[in-house]
């Protein structure tokens, strides 16, 4: 059967995989968006479904007022004896902590830290003992892949922290993995930053500490030089064994807007690439050694396109994601409508703003929700508490007075570049406005009046625009178009991808109804 990548489409980056009880669970990172860590599962490794979060209750992650492409970087997932272990880095605390589960479908347990720095942590078991390797540096600071032994039920170094491979010489050395496999235990790594020099390298060793022995031909993986090609920046790769005794890297990669236009703003994907052992010990990867669009396999499984995306075909508590911290006084959903209350805080905050969103997971996407618009009761003021009590409500309450209401849809990639498509109420007189938010440049593309609180929110992309229209008492008008390369990695810089958000700000009462997300040719 043939499979298409990515696997996974849209802002899923830094994929980790594992097999346990029959099936495959893969985790990705999160970074400012709660829940943390998304993870999907498997019966081939081509159809992914996500399943929950491991980071769903906020004592397990502080993503307060953290910076955009901070909070939780890369995560590990591995399966022994029983247990399920996520493994992390949230890059905004400099804390590496794993938390664990015994049920995949239940809650997962309180973080436990390592004293061990560096990012990308991992996990190895062998024997009843437990490995923590991370990138960073040793004692004497020589930057590499550390490892300790650890104590997995208290996080308690055993040993000290111990450089066991520098890399090839790329630069960026990280997402250390460890394996054993046959003779040998290999240590796979992700070199030259995670953008278009981005590879995968390893080395083997016949013991855990090394020392450890690069492959001759590094690197095993990488799109680097496969010019001119859509998808590029291959890299940060977790091996794994599938079905039919075939083994394969689960891997990052982003696809650009155009052969000759390299920007990408859909994020990091997980990609499937074919994995070779050669008589000698040593793994080739892909074609000639890079992730191609589509592979031929063996196995019967049908790959399946994206659904259409509505109230009732998701789960909030699934699929949808907010900003840092969550307040769920702010949010009504049901599987007909999402109910949002603006507040003090809106897009353009490092902060916590009303906002629920799904990743963009293609490129020609046609989008519509209808919105009513009303005026929201100072009850309801959650960000400013009902009764100014102290200086500071007074003063998020005089900021709120000041802010226009208003409520719609942002294609969001971080706090300078997002564009709003959102009704707005200005001294009792609704508009359908088009925000365009560039770096510095805030600028309102257009505007057009609404005979009523009410309309329809229409968006419509293809890889290199956005096209914005309202429907108002049936007639439908167009507000602009707009650049996607201007929301991409390239300019905005990060580490995400688009987010198509809804949201609320000010004194708004935002009900949102008959949403449908639909992706064309995928």
């Amino acid at each position: 059967m043939i499979y298409t990548n990515p696997v996974v489409k849209g802002f899923y980056p830094d994929p980790s995989v594992c097999y346990a009880e029959g099936s495959y669970y893969l985790v990705c990172s999160s970074f400012q968006f709660f829940p943390g860590v998304p993870i999907f599962k498997s019966e081939d490794l081509v159809n992914w479904t996500q399943i929950g979060h491991v980071l769903s209750k906020p004592s397990q992650v502080m993503l307060h007022k953290v910076r955009s492409s901070g909070g939780v970087f890369a995560p590990t997932i591995r399966y022994n004896d029983g247990r399920f272990y996520m493994v992390t880095n949230n890059n905004s605390t400099n804390e590496n902590f794993y938390v664990y589960t015994d049920d995949i479908n239940g809650d997962w347990s309180e973080p436990i830290v390592v004293d061990q720095a560096g990012i990308d942590p991992s996990l190895y078991f062998e024997d009843g003992r437990c490995f923590f390797v991370s990138n960073g540096q040793d004692e004497n600071g020589v930057n590499g892949v550390i490892q300790c032994e650890i104590n997995v039920e208290t996080g308690e170094k055993l040993t000290k922290s111990t450089l066991i491979w520098t890399g090839s010489g790329g630069r960026y050395i990280e997402s250390p993995h460890m394996y054993k496999i046959g003779d040998y235990y290999y240590l796979v790594v992700a070199e030259g930053g995670t953008e278009y020099g981005h590879m995968i390298t390893y080395a083997r060793s016949k013991n855990v500490w090394g020392p450890f022995e690069g492959y001759p031909s590094n690197p095993v993986l990488t799109n680097r030089n496969k010019a001119p090609y859509i998808i590029q920046a291959i890299g940060h790769g977790d091996l794994i064994e599938g079905p039919n005794n075939r083994w394969f890297f689960l891997s990052l990669g982003f696809r650009q807007i155009h052969l000759w236009q390299p920007y990408h703003h859909l994020g990091r994907e997980c990609y499937l690439t074919p994995v070779e052992f050669t008589e000698d010990g040593w793994f080739t990867a892909g074609l000639d050694g890079t992730t191609d669009s589509s592979y031929e396999i063996e196995g019967d499984f049908i790959q399946m396109p994206l659904k259409e995306y509505t109230f009732s075909s998701t789960d909030w508590n699934i699929d949808w994601c907010f900003m840092r911290d969550y307040h769920p006084e702010n949010y009504t959903l049901t599987d007909k409508s999402a109910r949002l209350i603006g507040t003090d805080v809106t897009l353009e905050e490092v902060d916590s703003p009303t906002f629920v969103g799904l990743r963009q997971r293609d490129f020609d996407m046609n989008l519509e929700v209808s919105l009513k618009l009303s005026d929201a009761s100072d009850t309801n003021y959650s960000s400013c508490g009902s009764e100014p009590s102290s200086e500071e409500d007074d003063q998020r309450r005089m900021k709120l007075e000041k802010i226009i209401p208003e409520a719609g849809v942002t294609l969001f990639m971080d706090e300078e570049q997002h564009y709003d498509l959102c009704i707005r109420k200005d001294k009792d007189v609704f508009t359908a406005t088009l925000k365009l938010n560039i770096g510095d440049i805030k600028h309102i593309q257009s505007e057009i009046k609404l005979n009523s609180d009410n309309a329809r929110l229409i968006v419509k992309s293809d890889s290199l625009r956005y096209h914005f229209y309202v429907e108002d008492n049936g007639v439908t008008a167009s507000l602009g178009s707009a650049q996607t390369r201007y929301l991409s990695s390239e300019v905005a810089s990060g580490f995400t991808g688009v987010v198509i958000g809804l949201y609320a700000a000010g004194k708004a009462d935002a009900e949102f109804t008959d949403l449908s997300i639909k992706y064309v040719n995928n």
